[in-house]
């Protein structure tokens, strides 16, 4: 029997890697973008029933008022001598009817819509993006969908919707029951104060309802949050990946700083042979001054180097009749207090100064 080969394998290990790391600020930001953010649709509806319920609480009197003017436009319409039921007619009566229903919903439905999308934006913020509603084939597998009906979630949402199910029919039974001795007396009342009752008992009801819908879109929301946390955590993996975009890859960072060092070397050592001292610890250190009193202030540092580097600044030197003085304490303090370009720092200018006076003393410049 024929072995498997391994290189022929194309397994994708992050499906494997385990995600125990908390998610960055980056990996949250891309799921944002993605669309995947904290979002109960249950804080949703129960925002849209709450908005509906107060604007009808609110506007109650307004409603029935509009009902009644339109009530009595029709029996007026309808009561006149001339009426005939023609196509005019139908069209005004309709017209009147589709005026005063939506005098009455626009405020309820309005209100609903606002409060729609004020839960939104209270949850997630405004994402806007174009690749969510891109078409997907994964969107009509058959076996995508079946792992969607038959996933963790989907028990979870079906059990919130038999809890829904549970409060509304316990909170109406209970009500109805609370309410019942009351309406026999139903019968002695006329059609106003009967009306009357029955929508403020119904008010009641539903007010209950949505309290305790209130509490089950809190417990969604959290659910939610723990659901979305675990969904954009991250393996160890993933994080280094993402430290190497943001950061860059330490290899490729590595010779970049290495083509630097070659770079500025290079620099440095075309730059030398202007030096009038190399001033050395004599085997460490290595620091070459110039200085020229038309068009500097004081002496600058053109180069200097440790170990190798030193060496080799000695060697440029030697080549090109740059003459050396071994001086250890000055050549370690100007290795660490001046970078390559600086002048020399005024606590060592006698010192310099004393160098440079030997330096053009031995060429006979003074």
């Amino acid at each position: 029997m024929e072995g498997i080969r391994l290189e022929n394998l194309n397994i994708n290990l992050q499906l494997f890697a385990e995600k125990t790391e908390k998610p960055t600020p980056r990996r949250r930001r891309k799921a944002a973008e993605k669309g995947q953010v904290v979002r109960s649709p249950e804080i949703n509806s129960v925002l849209v029933l709450l908005a509906a319920f107060l604007a009808i609480k609110a506007l109650t009197p307004y409603m029935i008022q509009e009902w009644t003017d339109l009530t009595n436009n029709l029996f007026k319409e309808f009561g006149k001598g001339h009426f005939n039921l023609n196509y005019h007619t139908v069209q005004k009566i309709f017209l009147m009817v589709i005026v005063s229903t939506s005098k009455i919903l626009a405020p309820i439905v309005g209100g609903a819509m606002l409060a729609g999308v004020a839960a939104t934006l209270l949850q997630a913020g405004f994402h806007f993006n174009v690749s969510i509603i891109k078409f997907d084939l994964n969107n009509i597998n058959p076996i995508s969908g079946l792992k969607r009906i038959f996933s963790a979630y989907s028990l979870a949402e079906l059990v919130k919707s038999i809890l829904k199910v549970l409060i509304v029919g316990y909170v109406a039974y209970s009500e109805y029951m609370k309410e019942f001795p009351n309406f026999s007396r139903l019968v002695d009342m006329n059609l106003r104060a009967s009306c009357a009752y029955v929508g403020q008992v119904t008010l009641n009801m539903v007010f209950k309802i949505i309290l305790w819908l209130v509490a089950l879109a809190g417990a969604d929301y959290f659910f939610q949050r723990w659901r979305h946390e675990k969904q954009i955590m991250m393996s160890k993996q993933e994080l280094k990946e993402e430290h190497k975009e943001i950061e860059g890859d330490p290899l490729i960072k590595g010779k970049v700083k290495q083509k630097q060092r070659q770079m500025s070397m290079a620099r440095m050592m075309q730059v030398l042979p202007k030096a009038d001292v190399i001033i050395t610890n004599p085997t460490h250190y290595a620091v070459a001054l110039e200085y020229d009193s038309q068009r500097m202030f004081a002496p600058t540092v053109i180069a200097k180097g440790q170990d190798r580097m030193a060496q080799k600044i000695k060697e440029v030197a030697k080549e090109h009749n740059i003459v050396t003085v071994e001086n250890p304490p000055l050549a370690q303090s100007l290795y660490y207090s001046a970078e390559i370009g600086d002048m020399v720092p005024p606590e060592l200018y006698q010192a310099v100064a004393e160098v440079l006076a030997f330096v053009y003393k031995l060429k006979g410049k003074i």
